[in-house]
């Protein structure tokens, strides 16, 4: 039987891997190919360049380049067979204008968590990429948006950096983007730099120091983020124009009664809603689809039931499922006995 395998090992294997002191290790690949079998699949894909030593190109996702928390100082070069770039957790501070013209094919790059400067990121740098789609640019040390971004992106990441100013031409032309995290940063104000942002759902801008509520708030939003601001007023009839609206925060802000008008809150299509830690002493009318509401830490001084129900009988009751009221200046005493009526649904209510 022993006989019988190594005769048909003889005849399978090509006689310089089958003969003892041979040559080439890998003459056998040969035979492969001629057998119908592609090298691509057995070797990494060395199309468009060869994988920087320092970066990881699995050869079964050969179009992914794997550089992250690598300890790199500058750009590696980019094969140009590549759509997926992970740059993250590194120490890189420059990107020029040639660092990726070799990749205009890159799909997502990932280079959060470095050390760039606007001054050190070429003008031109991404304008080749046409089909860029997530670019994550957070925790670097960036001042402006980087100029001339592809209208394909549809993430972009630019949060806890230095940006101060977004000129209007910053963001021209981004049809397609639908996230913007632009939270943890230094703006002062937005201008008119998210009008024509027609895709955007979920606009983030929490932790800077606007004043005010940016203008031109694109219409298909989902999510508001504005918390941690010095924002004191809200413009009249702000929310009206969202149909697809669910989510708005502003908490940690000076918001006061005076500076809301009447029934701004009180738009149907509207899930959460956080106003904690604010100046408010009483509690602003709500649509009764409404289910999470958060009011802690303000100046409220009287539990108004008609802020949650219009009329309180068994059809009419509120969709509140969570209410925060902890932190004001009421008690549960306050909290009148209809309440178990108009807000029949809620699970947690804390004052």
């Amino acid at each position: 039987m022993s006989g019988l395998c190594v005769f048909l090992l003889a005849c399978v294997l090509p006689l310089s891997l089958a003969s003892p002191g041979r040559q080439d290790p890998f003459l056998w690949l040969s035979a492969l190919r001629g057998r119908g079998y592609v090298e691509g699949s057995l070797l990494a894909d060395t199309t468009g360049g060869e994988c920087p030593a320092e970066c990881d190109c699995p050869p079964s996702f050969p179009i992914a380049m794997y550089c992250d928390g690598r300890g790199l100082t500058a750009m590696p070069n980019v094969p140009s067979r590549m759509k997926y770039l992970y740059l993250q957790h590194n120490e890189i501070s420059a990107m020029p204008d040639s660092a990726l013209a070799n990749a205009t094919n890159l799909v997502w790059v990932m280079m959060h968590h470095n050390a760039l400067s606007t001054d050190k990121i070429g003008k031109r740098v991404f304008a080749k990429l046409q089909g860029l789609e997530r670019l994550y640019l957070q925790h670097n040390n960036l001042t402006r948006v980087p100029p001339n971004l592809p209208s394909s992106l549809r993430d972009l990441r630019l949060n806890n950096n230095n940006i101060n100013k977004i000129t209007p031409a910053a963001l021209d032309g981004m049809e397609n983007l639908t996230i913007l995290y632009l939270h943890d940063n230094a703006l002062t104000e937005m201008g008119t730099s998210l009008r024509g942002l027609n895709s955007l759902t979920l606009l983030d801008v929490s932790g800077n120091k606007l004043k005010k509520v940016p203008d031109s708030l694109p219409e298909r939003l989902h999510q508001l983020y504005l918390e941690s601001n010095a924002i004191s007023a809200v413009p009249e009839g702000f929310l009206s124009k969202f149909s697809q609206l669910q989510y708005v925060r502003m908490a940690h802000n000076q918001l006061t009664d005076n500076g809301i008008p009447p029934n701004t809150f009180n738009v149907s299509g509207l899930v959460e809603l956080d106003l904690s830690f604010n100046q408010l002493e009483r509690i602003p009318p709500v649509s009764q689809t409404l289910e999470h509401l958060y009011l802690q830490a303000n100046h409220i001084k009287e539990f108004t039931l008609g802020s949650f129900c219009d009329v309180v009988d068994v059809m009419n009751f509120s969709k509140l499922r969570t209410l925060r009221l902890e932190g004001n200046e009421i008690s549960i005493g306050d909290v009148p006995s209809e309440s178990a009526l108009c807000l029949r649904l809620a699970n947690t209510i804390d004052v």
